[in-house]
């Protein structure tokens, strides 16, 4: 409680946007704005916490994401890409507090407005079908992004967005993809102790923020067509990126 009573009401604004962005991300738009939770949150506290606390909200996210859609999901794509994801979260892992967070968001930043802008300027040529080294490789860069911040979203659409799956697909994939990131994750962070009573509690305040973003998202994604969506997600990748290398800046 004491915790939550040292937050500036700063704090909780900004905590409050990046959960409902990610909670709408997640359920309607497959993580494409949900990595800026962690740098918003990091302008008060340390990224390490942030991350921390974010992880068993984005688990709660998922449980929602994942009833939604479950049965839309290609399990093909997934046994390409969960072992490359798992093998970059153990790097992470090993590498732990050993990372430069800055030179980190920059190349992630760079990657995301790269091909964010590639897929809006040729947009009619998506649709190939990406090989399984390419889905390997942007896997397990997707699993040490999301260890080190909850990133994996950009690399993770580098894979999937050139299919241009049909939209259930794609969302299947993606969120199914991202919740078995978690909970690998959720058991690298509990042995590295970042999983406590403090961090928590803080999230636990933030759960019905998770929540409503979680049904928005939902509500959103009704109300748009395949290619404004696959428009909108390439944006996103273009203004996360931005984000991510001015952070890194």
């Amino acid at each position: 409680m004491d915790l939550i009573l040292s937050f500036s009401w700063a704090f909780w604004l900004l905590a409050a946007i990046g959960v409902l962005l990610t909670g709408i991300s997640k359920s309607g738009f497959a993580g494409g704005v949900g990595v800026i939770s962690v740098p918003l949150m990091s302008l008060y506290i340390g990224p390490v916490q942030a991350a921390a606390i974010m992880l068993p909200l984005l688990i709660l996210m998922d449980y929602f994401s994942v009833r939604a859609w479950w049965h839309s999901k290609r399990n093909d794509l997934l046994k390409i890409m969960v072992p490359g994801a798992v093998l970059g979260i153990f790097i992470g892992y090993l590498l732990f507090g050993y990372l430069n967070d800055d030179v980190l968001r920059l190349l992630l930043g760079i990657l995301s407005i790269g091909f964010a802008l590639w897929g809006l300027l040729n947009g009619s040529k998506l649709g190939r079908t990406a090989s399984p080294v390419v889905g390997s490789i942007s896997s397990m860069v997707a699993g040490f992004t999301s260890f080190i911040a909850h990133a994996g979203g950009p690399p993770m659409n580098f894979y999937l967005i050139p299919m241009k799956l049909p939209r259930a697909e794609f969302l299947g994939t993606a969120v199914v993809f991202l919740a078995i990131v978690n909970l690998v994750k959720l058991v690298a962070y509990g042995v590295l102790g970042q999983i406590n009573t403090d961090n928590l509690l803080v999230g636990l305040v933030l759960a019905p923020v998770a929540w409503i973003g979680i049904r928005l998202g939902l509500v959103i994604h009704h109300k748009l067509d395949d290619q404004l969506f696959y428009r909108i997600i390439l944006i996103m990748l273009l203004i996360v990126g931005i984000k991510l290398i001015y952070d890194g800046i």
